[in-house]
């Protein structure tokens, strides 16, 4: 049995905890029905050493104990969101998690904000990490040592972990789960949680497409729709401006400006984000994958997630397609 540690500061957010502690009973649920003995017994641990802990939403977490109070060999310590601890993390808290790190094959996780926690003892430098995507920049900008990536949803460098917003936590114990178990006890416990699909860790968090959902400039918020329902079709930045009666330069100027992304680099990634839906839920052959995101063949849409995902069409279907 593995003894997994979820760190729970004040107010952090609900979800950050319960979106892993659910993953991890699903997972001694689904081993139960196959008449297999518990795998995790996760241990909800106070980062200020109250038993009650509150949590953003008003909800409190009841955890067990404090930091003191452990006396099992840990495997895995996953830190909820940061929570009050915006402003610094108490010493004891870092020191703590340096111990941590030093234990052999012990891993250390964060969801959301936490990740400003596991970056303020050091450990992450020299490394790639990923938080919330509001957060990347202030991340960055606070730890500059750290390779931050606003894109994915979680990362796995070493022994740490990273994940993005909120419910990424729930990806992210997923990958967990897939390493102990396999990718098969994996997606049981996707299914079991009615989740669309398990999510791989460098899928985008599509921080530009959502920004682009929220702007007040309808124009933009039409043509950006337009993109994402016609990928098959000519997205240059010439039939795209003549579509809201812009000229070129001034279309790509204000699309920039609402997204954050260039026309052609948005086109990209909507187009990578179809062809991955089709990779996992379709058994349609990668040419035709190409054609309906408006690529040539599947020499394009190779080079394509070469460069988006660092791994080719067929190793991405082989790993996370659903057989049909």
């Amino acid at each position: 049995m593995k003894h997994i540690i979820i760190l729970v500061p004040p107010q952090t957010s609900i979800l950050d905890v319960t979106g892993p502690l659910e993953v991890m009973a699903k997972t001694n649920d689904c081993l139960s029905a196959k008449h297999k003995t518990p795998y995790y017994h996760v241990h909800l641990i106070s980062a200020d050493e109250t038993t009650v802990v509150p949590t953003s939403s008003g909800m409190p977490v009841i955890c067990e104990g404090g930091l003191n109070d452990i006396t099992y060999q840990i495997d895995t310590v996953i830190i909820a969101g940061r929570g009050e601890y915006s402003k610094g993390v108490p010493q004891e808290i870092l020191n703590w998690l340096k111990q941590i790190a030093k234990r052999r094959k012990t891993r250390i996780a964060s969801v959301c904000a936490g990740a400003f926690i596991l970056a303020e003892t050091g450990l992450l430098n020299g490394r790639r990490a990923t938080t919330h995507w509001m957060l990347c920049d202030q991340m960055t900008a606070a730890f500059p040592k750290i390779k931050v990536e606003n894109d994915p949803i979680f990362i796995k460098d070493g022994s740490f972990y990273t994940s993005a917003g909120i419910s990424t936590g729930i990806d992210l114990t997923l990958g967990l789960v897939e390493e102990d178990l396999g990718k098969e006890v994996a997606m049981e416990v996707a299914r079991m949680l009615v989740l669309y699909l398990k999510r791989p860790g460098n899928q985008s968090q599509f921080s530009n497409i959502l920004k682009s959902q929220s702007s007040d400039y309808l124009p933009i918020r039409e043509i950006t729709h337009f993109i994402q329902e016609n990928t098959d079709q000519d997205l240059s930045v010439e039939r795209l401006a003549g579509k809201i009666s812009m000229s070129s330069r001034n279309f790509s100027r204000i699309f920039t400006r609402e997204t954050g992304l260039s026309p052609a680099k948005y086109v990209e990634k909507v187009r990578v984000e179809a062809a991955r839906r089709q990779l996992e839920e379709s058994n349609l052959s990668l040419d035709q994958i190409a054609q309906a995101c408006g690529l040539i063949n599947a020499g394009g849409l190779r080079r394509l997630f070469i460069r988006h995902l660092h791994t080719s069409p067929g190793l991405y279907r082989k790993n996370f397609g659903v057989k049909l």
